[in-house]
């Protein structure tokens, strides 16, 4: 599928029955080319406008930025778009956890337009683009996507035989391979069959302790390419089997004196030798297109996953009422060890219908569509005793046996059961006007139970839930095109978040096993969102910006009537401004760069919650990147790619006021083409080797990596 900008450059129309089974390799030479070659209009199967006229903020990150940046994961990924920032995980999530315009996305994962259900870390090796949108987005699938959210597409099936295989090495112990085939016509006309794989070792430069591990393979099998009828069966299966680092402390502190990260050597890690974060990814998928001679295209599509999640991390936690003026060789940490158990499954049904008609003097092209699923995950959780503390500044791992001082603290289980219906029209008015009008109606049922358990071992609490929510959800926009090439628009949209929405969110606090969202009724929000964009240079690139409003209605905070649970008594509000700009000014010359300004703050909250006034967590008030690369003779191309933030909050509460400081890290590229078939890269990752904190939460900090170096030999056949 090709790029984004590829689809602004060509100036394809809006067809509603793009082929999501064509290939999308044409733009791996560099991270922005632009070409003029046609393919699939639309980034997502429900919208049938092109990233270059949707009435909302878009960022893509292509296939050729991905291999050009070295990135191997998808947190890796997503630093290169503005307004996003990175959050740690807990007991009750781990995996991706990226923050985009204040909210968190780790419900708002999606691959080939579907839910992509589940805790763990996505690796990169068969992404062919991944696409972010801003803004909520509820009305594309259901619930969540209050800041927005992030679909990845991956490599399909195609009529074309391609051998692709790359072997890394780099100095902070990174051992990869990785290779992706496509055999055209195996079973004759039609047929296609690709099969991508990975195996994957890594450190964390400059970080002791930390490591990596996993492999994964995805086969896919087309048959129909180039007919009316296409049918594409797919299959993921990932292991992971990691040592997590869940790095260091903060001093705690108040908004009249935050606290910040303590301030000890980059490659402390207060983990244990044997701690462990264990994941088994199977995810099949089946979908069936059929277009009708008329135009309009019939979608078919089911998915299931069953994913497995074991694992045990350690927390490293000050003293109480320790004093910054401590000396820090003085000073022993506890260390929070939590120990647990999920199973994730989700099945999924979808049934999409476009059609395109004349009405009233106006061409319309109308998406709907039904969708089903049933989601479940059951979580054991563990609290561990008689941890052995450690020196703050020289912090020994070792091996601990904690079965025998392990208890059990909740064992839970939740099924959830989504209904949608939507329709999404897409209006030509004519003399340059345009709308788009959706409506879409949600069903969420969650059924919970579950057995707390003391730290005695003694039954505390056993908790029944049963409660289903309903919500219509709305999107209206207005486009003008004054000429072809520029779009100027205006939008709203809404977006709701159940309680039961993932298990994260009815386990609200994984250290004390608290359920303090029990029974509420969703959070709600809406968008306003203005903007322009305009193709330059003859459709060689992209020129966006956008003015914004988020505001959420009803967020949890502390309940004052009923202490340990939340009410809906809060609110949310985060104004904003982006630039984004990504294309060749010069043959040779790929650019790209965006900035985020993000005015967040609570305008309503209740004792023991957010602040009123203070910013939300993890949100820079600025961010942006600036990515450039250039063919400096016909073999070798040089590239720079600069990702900055300003301070961000860790956590906002009268009690614990938390801010990191704000960073600017500079990586180097280089790629020389050693023949037709062999091309040699290199990158130089935080080239300053500065130490900078990339992923926050409310109890610890990680440091970014430090300063490494990368090589890939790639061979395409």
């Amino acid at each position: 599928m090709a790029a984004s900008l590829a689809l602004v450059a060509s100036g394809v129309p809006s067809p509603a029955h793009a082929n999501p089974a064509g290939d999308a390799e044409e733009d791996a030479k560099s991270s922005i080319t632009v070409t003029a070659k046609r393919g699939p209009a639309v980034v997502l199967d429900r919208l049938t406008l092109t990233a270059a006229e949707a009435p909302q903020a878009i960022t893509e990150i292509s296939r050729g930025e991905i291999e050009r940046r070295g990135v191997t994961n998808l947190n890796d990924a997503l630093r290169n778009v503005a307004g996003l920032s990175l959050g740690a995980g807990e007991t009750s999530f781990q995996g991706n956890n990226a923050i985009l315009r204040g909210f968190t996305t780790r419900n708002d994962l999606f691959v080939d337009s579907a839910r992509d259900y589940g805790y763990y870390f996505r690796d990169t090796f068969d992404d062919a683009r991944i696409d972010v949108l801003k803004g909520p987005s509820a009305i594309l699938f259901g619930r969540g996507a209050t800041g927005g959210l992030i679909a990845r597409t991956t490599r399909q099936p195609a009529l074309a035989d391609n051998v692709e295989a790359t072997a890394q090495a780099g100095s902070d112990g990174t051992a990869r391979v990785t290779t992706d085939t496509n055999i055209a016509r195996p079973l004759g006309a039609g047929t296609a069959l690709r099969l991508g794989a990975v195996a994957h070792r890594a450190g964390v430069a400059a970080r002791d302790g930390a490591l990596v591990r996993r492999w994964a393979i995805a086969p896919k099998f087309a048959v129909g390419l180039g007919t009316p009828t296409r049918l594409l069966l797919s299959y993921l299966r990932q292991e992971e089997r990691n040592r997590p680092d869940y790095g260091i402390p903060w001093y705690v502190g108040t908004q009249a004196n935050p606290g910040v990260p303590v301030p000890v050597g980059r490659a402390s890690y207060y983990g244990f030798s044997n701690d462990r974060l264990n994941a088994d990814v199977n995810i099949a998928t089946g979908r069936l297109e059929h277009d009708f001679a008329g135009g309009a295209q019939l979608r078919l599509q089911i998915r299931y996953s069953n994913n497995t999640r074991d694992f045990r991390y350690s927390e490293a936690v000050l003293p109480a009422g320790t004093l910054r003026s401590t000396p820090l060789d003085q000073i022993r940490v506890s260390r929070n060890l939590f120990e647990g158990s999920s199973r994730d499954i989700f099945l999924q049904g979808q049934v999409v219908v476009l059609t395109g008609f004349a009405l009233g003097g106006s061409q319309h092209n109308l998406v709907s569509g039904f969708e089903a699923a049933r989601e479940g995950a059951e979580p054991v959780y563990f609290t561990n005793a008689a941890v052995p503390t450690t020196a703050l500044t020289a912090p020994v791992a070792g091996i601990f046996d904690s079965a025998a001082t392990r208890s059990l603290r909740l064992r839970a289980q939740t099924r959830s059961f989504a209904y949608g219906v939507f329709a999404i029209d897409t209006i030509t008015l004519g003399d340059g006007w345009k709308a788009v009008l959706g409506l879409r109606w949600d069903s969420f049922s969650t059924r919970y139970s579950s057995a707390r358990f003391a730290l005695s071992g003694a039954a505390d609490r056993t908790t029944a839930v049963d409660r289903t929510d309903t919500k219509l959800s709305l999107r209206g926009a207005v486009l003008y095109q004054p000429v072809k090439s520029l779009t100027l628009y205006l939008g709203y949209a809404d977006a709701f978040s159940p309680s039961g929405e993932g298990i994260e969110s009815l386990i609200s606090a994984g250290r004390s096993v608290a359920e303090a969202n029990i029974n509420l009724a969703p959070e709600t929000s809406y968008s306003v969102e203005a903007g322009a964009k305009w193709q330059l240079l003859g459709g060689r690139a992209l020129l966006t910006a956008s003015a914004f409003r988020i505001e959420k209605n009803n967020a949890r905070v502390p309940n004052p009537d009923t202490p340990g649970f939340n009410a809906l008594g809060g609110r949310q509000r985060v104004d904003g401004v982006e630039l984004e700009f990504g294309g060749s000014p010069l043959a040779g010359w790929d650019v790209k760069l965006g900035y985020s300004y993000l005015d967040s703050r609570t305008l309503a909250s209740a004792p023991g919650g957010p602040i009123v006034g203070a910013p939300l967590p993890i949100t820079p008030r600025h961010s942006g990147f600036f990515s450039t690369a250039v063919d400096v003779t016909q073999r070798l191309n040089l590239g720079l790619n600069v990702t900055a933030a300003a301070d961000r909050v860790g956590q906002n509460t009268p009690v614990l006021y938390l801010v990191a400081p704000g960073y600017v890290v500079v990586d180097f590229s280089l790629r020389y083409r050693l023949t037709s078939v062999l091309t040699l890269s290199a990158v130089i990752s935080n080239v300053g080797d500065g130490l900078y904190y990339d992923q926050l939460h409310p109890f610890h900090v990680i440091p970014g990596a430090g300063r490494s170096g990368l090589v890939t030999l790639k061979a395409l056949f």
